[in-house]
């Protein structure tokens, strides 16, 4: 063993404490070293563990929610993309309603050998959800990364927007149009992007009108799903509150809440105006053109995929979150309030 492991550490030209650090599949070992290595061993005739064969095959794991939202297609082209780049072959695993559970795919990825995992919008997010899976998952030896959720129980690097931001800057906006009822239609209260972004948005309606939070919480806020008709459901309850408009936490939502809008015989933006998240693919092509905050998709599917490969190559980022701040892209679907027409 010590005359091969010798050989293996002239021929790749790195210690012996090197070589044996990788055949062990310890971390603390670069991208590039390791590669050497494994290199050497193909040189010198030897078989490499089974492990490192598995390992090796340069695949990544990226496991997202359901595909009909746009913002999930593009997050995935932005991160398949840096990934290939990279000489990683992305391997998408999509959770579906009555189909796999995020567990069974992840299983079925480590099973396959993936060098590493990018979870987005996954379980991390919801407060409700046991985080020990993620620990053991760890303790397996697979790097991973999460994207749009938080959880101070999990060692891991964590991709985010600045959801606070995004709802002051959508509130800030609406209110120069002169709207002082606006409503937020969100999904369920268990995910942290909903939770910060009602943080956010209490807070705006307080520095901007004065509005105490419970006033805020109880009159303004609606939750529902994270769908058209989820958006259509929670805009008709804020309409019958008088809002003159509606901020909603994904842009398929919004389109539901232009439809609420046009049931009630209202006209966006004239009657009410409508402010979307994520600013998807091809949202700017609807009637109106949609109003929203935009996600900075690519820097955060560039930092996940950057961040998860230097977890690969045993130099791991800080178990932290990595926060990007949104921007608002102003179309067609917000207006001056009813009866303040005087404004531009």
């Amino acid at each position: 063993m010590t005359t091969r492991l010798a050989d293996i550490a002239a021929q790749a030209g790195v210690s012996e404490a090197t070589v044996s650090r990788v055949l062990n599949g310890k971390p603390g070992v670069a991208a590039t070293t390791r590669q050497s290595v494994l290199a050497a061993l193909d040189v010198l005739g030897y078989e490499r563990p089974v492990r490192l064969r598995q390992r090796s095959e340069g695949l990544v794991g990226l496991i997202t929610p359901e595909l009909e939202n746009p913002i999930f297609p593009a997050l995935a082209q932005v991160i398949g993309q840096a990934l290939t780049r990279q000489g990683y072959t992305p391997v998408l695993a999509t959770q579906t309603p009555g189909g796999s559970t995020e567990d069974e795919l992840t299983e079925m990825l480590v099973d396959r050998g993936v060098a590493g995992i990018i979870y987005v919008s996954g379980l991390h997010a919801d407060t409700t959800a046991d985080m020990q899976r993620y620990e053991r998952l760890r303790a397996q030896g697979v790097p991973f990364v999460l994207v749009d959720g938080f959880s101070p129980k999990v060692q891991a690097p964590f991709i985010s927007p600045d959801d606070r931001a995004a709802m002051t800057l959508a509130v800030t906006h609406l209110a120069s149009l002169g709207h002082t009822r606006i409503g937020l239609a969100l999904g369920p209260k268990r995910f942290v992007p909903v939770q910060r972004k009602i943080e956010g948005f209490v807070r705006a309606m307080q520095d901007q009108f004065g509005l105490a939070p419970e006033v805020v919480e109880t009159e303004l806020i609606q939750h529902s799903l994270y769908s058209l008709e989820g958006g259509q459901a929670a805009a008709t309850a804020l309409i019958d509150r008088n809002c003159t408009a509606v901020v909603c936490a994904s842009d398929m939502m919004a389109l539901g809440a232009i439809r609420a809008a046009r049931q009630r015989g209202l006209e966006v933006p004239t009657d009410i105006s409508v402010v979307g998240f994520d600013d998807s693919p091809l949202i700017a092509f609807t009637d109106p053109p949609l109003t929203t905050i935009r996600k900075p998709v690519p820097a955060m599917g560039q930092a996940a995929v950057r961040t998860l490969l230097e977890e690969i190559g045993g130099t791991p980022a800080p178990h932290s979150e990595f926060v990007f701040m949104p921007e608002l892209v102003v179309r067609g679907s917000t207006a001056s309030a009813p009866g303040d027409q005087n404004r531009p």
